[in-house]
């Protein structure tokens, strides 16, 4: 029975052997894999090795976004606290969830709209002159991923986001809006080719980054 009793320093190193010891081969490169990992470590899940999708140079884009102090705007809140960006006091980017925003509120009772959908709409009227641009990270609604998508799509003086994370879960087109990532004209970005993903594995694969970028690695 004391066998549990280990020190908690101890636990995510111990964690990472076991990951790279059960992962098997891959052809991820070492950025790549420090982000792939992660998400492994946070959902117990080796699928992510088989099926996550990294654009060509999404990671150190990510990690150049991160020292520049982008913007990090997420669909929920619970996706928002799991993203520890303040590590060693080296970064101070912001982090946002505007879906309880009372404007946001309006304009889905107004509209036809989802809340998420909603937040995004005004996230990127506010980032409009946001110097360093902004990250963008879903891990729950596949239709606020569509909604900047389509708004990108359809308006192409909007700024480009220096990097999106999709990873909505889900059985209700959290597959297809991440296809729809995939086949966007967007250079950077993060995704998964299945239903699975989740607040946490999102909010993991920006913590990689930031790791990434306090280490002086990825860019």
């Amino acid at each position: 029975m004391n066998s549990y009793k280990i020190e908690p320093s101890k636990i995510e190193a111990m964690s990472f052997e076991i990951i790279e010891r059960e992962a098997g081969p891959h052809g991820w490169t070492p950025f790549q894999w420090s982000v792939v990992r992660r998400l492994v470590h946070a959902s117990a899940d080796f699928d992510y090795v088989r099926d996550l999708f990294i654009s060509p140079g999404a990671v150190e884009a990510g990690v150049a976004a991160l020292k520049e102090g982008a913007r990090i705007i997420t669909d929920t809140n619970m996706c928002a606290t799991g993203i520890n960006i303040s590590r060693k006091g080296l970064l101070s980017n912001k982090v946002e969830c505007l879906i309880e925003r009372e404007e946001v509120k309006k304009a889905a009772a107004e509209s036809s709209l989802t809340r998420a959908m909603g937040a995004v709409d005004i996230a990127l009227i506010e980032t409009k002159s946001f110097g360093p641009g902004t990250i963008w990270v879903f891990g729950n609604a596949p239709t606020a991923l569509f909604r900047l998508l389509e708004r990108l799509s359809a308006d192409p003086l909007l700024n480009r986001p220096r990097l999106v994370v999709g990873l909505p879960v889900g059985f209700v087109n959290a597959l297809e809006s991440k296809m729809a990532l995939k086949q966007s004209n967007l250079s950077y970005f993060i995704t998964n080719l299945s239903r699975k993903g989740g607040s946490n594995v999102a909010a993991a694969a920006v913590n990689a980054l930031a790791a990434l970028a306090v280490e002086g690695q990825g860019a």
